[in-house]
């Protein structure tokens, strides 16, 4: 099965359990609301802590429902692009299932200054740290499989180098804020803007767009200018760095969130927040571009302009109503290039 697959396989089992645990809590507030049956309004007796705990037990999870389909997008851009099967295929299977389970175990450390036990505060700390293994691991099998690859530096593989590079920063910034004596120094600050960004933005919006470009000549039958994409590429990656990076800074340095007004010294770095915002807005304009453009004049892509193996590929471009006409039998590896030697 095609690691995507799997990544969404993964995001479904989020989605049936995590969900109902919002609803809950919404349920609850309106009983509140209407009844008066004290839950959360410590005037009626309720507690606030409750709702939180509600809350994060599904917010977290749904960090994962969000990143999860970009982590299965990852595996298809790289060994697409790199011609090589993915290195440690069930380990990155696996990944995926155990980042869905254990997702459900660490939403306390949202609450490290609520005033919660320390010592339930102690064990989600440990199992915020434990949570990161397997995106480690997701990681480090990236990186096998480009070694050695044919790389190809294709738009869909800029987009998807990007996502590596910026979603390790992310990932990595999650183990300060997992760390109790730091997270209370930098809860609630412009460092915890910082790494939410580069997790959904640097992460699952690099791996959008790189989806958007691998797809786009199966979806329409066409090609795009493939210079352009790249400079968008190039563009999206400078800018985003350039708006969030310089707020890990001003979060270190104390600056909180939602607050309009901040003292002198952090002007320097809002500039070049600001500075870097427009500059990621014009690398998200250009593929609206040039990817209309391409639905009338880009040149014909055929049915796998790619060279992927997996069964989208097997279709024409773009792909009749009922994709084959027979159900395919599918007897081997989703991955399954030729060797490099060959190749060349």
């Amino acid at each position: 099965m095609p690691l995507f697959v799997w990544s969404l396989y993964a995001t479904s089992i989020i989605q049936v359990l995590a969900t109902p645990a919002v609803t809950i809590g919404l349920g609850l507030i309106g009983i509140e609301r209407i009844w008066k049956v004290g839950f959360f309004n410590p005037a009626m007796g309720g507690d606030p802590i409750l709702f939180q705990h509600l809350f994060w037990f599904y917010s977290h999870p749904a960090v994962y429902v969000m990143i999860l389909p970009g982590m299965g997008v990852e595996s298809e851009l790289l060994t697409t692009h790199a011609r090589r099967r993915p290195y440690g295929y069930a380990f990155i299977a696996g990944s995926s299932l155990a980042i869905a389970v254990l997702g459900f175990l660490v939403w306390g450390h949202h609450m490290f200054v609520s005033g919660q036990s320390v010592y339930a505060s102690m064990v989600f700390s440990f199992l915020s740290f434990f949570v990161a293994i397997p995106s480690g691991v997701k990681v480090f099998s990236w990186l096998g499989t480009l070694y050695k690859g044919a790389i190809a530096f294709t738009t869909p593989m800029l987009y998807g180098l990007g996502f590596i590079g910026l979603f390790t920063i992310g990932g990595l910034t999650g183990l300060f804020l997992a760390t109790l004596a730091v997270d209370v120094h930098v809860h609630d600050t412009y460092f915890v803007v910082a790494h939410f960004h580069y997790i959904m933005v640097g992460g699952m919006v690099m791996a959008y767009l790189g989806a958007m470009h691998h797809w786009w000549p199966k979806m329409t039958g066409r090609l795009y200018p493939e210079g352009w994409g790249r400079l968008s590429a190039l563009i999206v990656f400078v800018g985003f760095n350039l708006t969030f990076f310089p707020q890990y800074v001003m979060g270190y340095l104390g600056m909180t969130r939602r607050y309009h007004a901040y003292a002198p010294e952090f002007q320097v770095y809002h500039v070049l927040s600001s500075a870097g915002a427009s500059i990621l807005g014009v690398g998200y304009l250009l593929p609206l571009f040039y990817l209309i453009w391409s639905l009338k004049y880009g040149p014909k892509a055929g049915g796998d302009p790619w060279g992927g193996t997996t069964l989208e590929w097997k279709t024409p471009s773009p792909p009749p109503t009922h994709n084959f006409e027979e159900p395919p039998v599918v007897t081997e590896d989703p991955y399954s290039f030729p060797s490099l030697e060959e190749g060349r």
